[in-house]
């Protein structure tokens, strides 16, 4: 996929709330003008890589792009499971994604069990691969710093919570 790496963010919104309930793997969730502006050949599937929530440090993610076969939603969505544990929710902060390489399609599964399996394999998968030099070094890119200090350096890029970024 010649868009990766890709770079974006938007605000954290309320996704289908099974992530951390049903799943006991909680997602955060893009808003629909982030997924609707994928260019077209990232196609659905698993990916890997760097997430940064708000101001806060920089952790390793998986995302699910897609529409979720075995739950067969009909709205196409962006779930990202930050590898790390966060004490409370953060709805409404601006999520920072850099998603680095693709894992598999996306698929659907037998019962809950075997999806929890298998998004438990891709999450060791991503720890594994993010820790490849040329990965790694992406977890520093100015993307993220600029997250960090952009209460103390005005920003120059736009202020909207939406905004899509890539090739900055």
């Amino acid at each position: 996929m010649k868009s990766l790496p890709y770079f974006c963010r938007g605000e954290v919104v309320r996704g289908f709330g099974r992530g951390s309930k049903e799943l006991g793997i909680p997602t955060a969730n893009f808003p629909d003008s982030v997924v609707d502006n994928l260019p077209a050949d990232i196609s659905t599937g698993i990916y890997y890589g760097w997430a940064c929530v708000g101001n806060g440090d920089v952790y390793k993610m998986v995302m699910s792009i897609g529409w979720n076969p075995y739950y067969k939603n009909t709205k196409k969505s962006m779930e990202t499971h930050v590898i790390h544990e966060f004490k409370e929710d953060f709805y409404g902060q601006i999520l920072r994604v850099v998603m680095v390489g693709y894992i598999r399609p996306e698929r659907t599964f037998d019962s809950l069990e075997a999806l929890i399996v298998a998004i438990n394999g891709d999450i060791e998968e991503a720890k594994l691969k993010l820790e490849l030099p040329e990965h790694h070094k992406l977890k520093e890119d100015n993307f993220f710093i600029s997250a960090a200090s952009s209460s103390a350096v005005p920003s120059t890029t736009p202020s909207t919570s939406e905004t899509i970024v890539n090739g900055h």
